[in-house]
This record gives C-alpha cells, structure tokens and sequence, in this order.
C-alpha cells in the first residue's frame, strides 16, 4: 500500500464530534448492566434496556442492535443482519477486545493502575485501548504502521495515547509494529523496576533518629517516578480477544436472533470476532454454517478451504515488506494466530477491493449506512453467502465500524483513482462470483 499523503484534520474534527454524539447516544438510550464502573465482561443474558442509563463508558460497551439490511435483503431474498459494532463508544467492535483485555491483565496483575497498554495496531484496536485505558487509570502507547489513515493516528493523538508510526515490514522483521509494541512493554517494566529500587535505595539511606524516619527533608526527586510499568496488550494472540467476542457478541447475536440464524460472515485480521461468534454460535446449534470473507493478499482463504495458507514461495517470513494488497484496513494476514485457531469455519469467499469500494457506496446510497472498509467486505462476504445458500436464510455479519477512520483512503477520490478503484456501479453487480 502506499504511504498515506493526505493530511485529513477536518475530517477528524467531524469524526471526533460524531463520536461524541454517539456516545451521547448510549448514555441517554442503554441501561447499566451492573453498578460498577468498571464492569466484568460477561455473557449477554438479556439484551440491555433502551430505558435506564448506562454507569459510565465501559458499561456503555456491547449491547449493540443488530439491523436488517433493506438493500441486501431485498436483493437476495434473505435477511441479512447488520451487528452495530460502529456505534459502540470508542466506534469500533474493538471497544469490547479492549475492555476484555485491560480488565483480564488488572485481574492477573500484569497490568496495574498506573501502568501503560502497549499495543501494535492499524487502528481499530489502539483506538479502543486509548478510549477505555483511562476508565481503569492506565495510558495507552501504540505502535501504528504508516500507511494506516493519518485520521487513525490523529484520533489516537487526540484521546491522549503515545503514538509512533512505523514502516510496514514482516512480522518476522524486529521493527514490525507489533513487535515494537512489544518491547515498548519491556522496557516500561524495565524502567518501573529500576525505580522500584531507586526508591528503596532512597528510603533505606534517609536519616532516622530515634528509629523514626526523619521528615525534615523531602525525597530526592530522582527516586520518585509515575512509572508502574508496561503491558502488551498483544491482540493477535491474546485470547481474550476471543473470550471478548465468544462471551459477549456471540450471545447478543442469538438472542436477537432469537436462536433463529442460518450463518454468519465476517473477515479475520486478529482473527477473534470470527472465532468467538463462530464458536459460540456452532455450539449453540452445529447447523449454523459459518464462513470467512478474505480481502487480496491474505491467506486466510486458502487455508480454510485448502488446508495450505501459501506457496513456499511466499512464505512468511521471506517477506520483507507489507505482504497485502489491499486497501482494506485490518482484516487480511499471512500468519494463524492463536484466537484464528480457534474459529468453526464451514468454507470461505474471496472479496476484492472493487467490491468492497462498491458496497460501501452502494450501502451509503441505498440504506445511509456510511461503514469503513472491513465493514464493507463484510457486507460482500454476507451477499456471497445469501448467493451460496440460497433464498429466505438469515444471515448475520459484523458493521466494525463507520468510515470516519477512512476519508483520506478508502474515501478519498483521489486515492481510490491511482488503483482504478473509482465506484462505478449502479446495482449489486460488482459481486463477483465465488
């Protein structure tokens, strides 16, 4: 992909006030889910009030409504159902993997109050961590490659979060993002721990007279630090990513389904929205049928129907740069993590960048649902199933989140017409077949 040029801060101020007014949106029309401001992740039981407040942001989480899609229904003769991940607080489904993990690392203590999440991300994810960190009192530095959307990193800067950006290489090269994001962790550790004992040298060598400590003078200021540590938060193969999504978004489906789902798509970057709706659903009923929609580039594809992710040839690690072709954002890899290994997938669609594009317009135009990228191949991957399984099924994806995050890209006229990616469609034409 090429490096982002187009500098969007306008956009981000609309992007940030619609934020705000979505938020706004959940204080005034969702209840609280328990008395605590920060709540435990836990199965949806019963889909939230739309009368009683919510206490505070993160009990503003989850509980999304799950919408029919007129346009695509209507096309193909099956319902297919939109999850409003877009509309919770932080804009995107990774509010809950966000929650999930900062709440899992406080209960094990490898996070503390205090402390920094560290995180490699395109976007989504650091977003959601720079939105909740501060609801448990922790900061939140992110690692971001530079071709993201430069709103991406803007909002970040803007909710206070540590950002760097970074050339795309790898995961096998040392300055991967998300392996940056991990030795920024370490190093936070490293740094707490040096001035754990910088201030036990400094209370062991204070003057004390008559076994009192002595409270004439103040500690040195060498000896006293905000620091508490790092923690990496570590998306791709932590399981609460999963966990997040198996014990929250899987039940909520069901129940606003009631039970009544034939499938379900989404793609897979992280791969844990995929996995844990999957996994939850096909345990409900095995008869749910579950697929993967992989956008150009990633190997995902071939490794659900073919059993092989890539030739020898372009195995992972001897690539030295971006391996996707695609400018969808976060969805699309070359490697298994452990929250992909954890999915029940029946079969997998490939989805390109022009359809993509094209859903995106063609769902602006006909539904006024402006969705982001992954969204948007999300929706392909839900049109490809209606075709495969045929008429009057109910079919349930994920909206990740809206295209705010995507206006100097995905977008962006401009953008779009260096790849011949100018919409042109009038229909669902565009969809091509499997």
């Amino acid at each position: 992909m090429a490096p982002v040029t187009v500098r969007a801060t306008g956009a981000i101020l609309a992007a940030i006030s619609v934020s705000m007014v979505l938020f706004s949106y959940f204080l005034g029309k969702h209840h609280s889910k328990n008395s605590s401001s920060k709540r435990k992740t836990k199965p949806s039981s019963a889909i939230a009030s739309k009368t009683t407040p919510r206490n505070g942001l993160v009990d503003a989480i989850g509980n999304t409504p799950l919408i029919r899609i007129n346009s695509l229904s209507e096309a193909t003769g099956c319902e297919i159902l939109g999850k409003c991940e877009f509309l919770n607080p932080g804009g995107s489904v990774k509010d809950r993997v966000a929650v999930k993990i900062i709440e899992e690392a406080l209960e094990s203590g490898k996070l503390v109050e205090g402390g920094v999440v560290t995180e490699g991300s395109a976007g989504s994810t650091a977003i959601s961590l720079a939105t909740v960190a501060p609801a448990y009192g922790c900061k939140c530095h992110v690692v971001i490659p530079d071709d993201a959307a430069i709103e991406k990193s803007q909002i970040l800067e803007a909710l206070g979060a540590y950002v760097e950006r970074v050339r795309p290489v790898s995961i096998t090269h040392r300055d991967h993002f998300v392996n940056i994001a991990r030795r920024r962790a370490a190093e936070a550790n490293e740094l707490a721990l040096k001035h754990k004992k910088e201030e036990q040298s400094c209370v062991k060598g204070r003057e004390q007279i008559n076994g009192h400590m002595y409270e004439g003078e103040t500690q040195d200021s060498s000896c006293s630090s905000n620091c508490k540590g790092g923690f990496f938060a570590d998306q791709f193969e932590n399981l609460a990513n999963y966990r997040a999504h198996y014990e929250g978004t899987g039940p909520e489906i069901w129940e606003q389904t009631g039970g009544h789902v034939d499938a379900f798509v989404a793609a897979a970057g992280t791969g844990g929205t995929v996995a844990g709706v999957s996994r939850f659903l096909q345990e409900k009923n095995p008869n749910v049928r579950c697929f993967l929609i992989d956008p150009p580039g990633s190997g995902l594809f071939n490794k659900v129907t073919r059993g092989v992710m890539y030739t020898k040839e372009e195995a992972e690690g001897r690539r030295l740069k971006n391996p996707f072709d695609t400018i969808t954002e976060g969805i699309g890899i070359n490697r298994l993590t452990q929250n992909f290994l954890m999915a029940k997938l029946d079969s997998a669609f490939r989805g390109t960048d022009r359809e993509a594009v094209e859903m995106s317009r063609y769902l602006l135009k006909n539904d006024g649902l402006f969705l982001g990228s992954s969204s948007a191949m999300n929706c392909v991957g839900a049109v490809k199933v209606a075709q495969s399984i045929g008429p009057g099924k109910t079919i349930v994806t994920i909206l990740c989140d809206s295209g705010m995050r995507h206006l100097s890209k995905f977008f962006s006229a401009e953008y779009l017409s260096q790849y011949d990616l100018t919409p042109k469609a009038t229909g669902l034409e565009f969809i091509e077949s499997r």
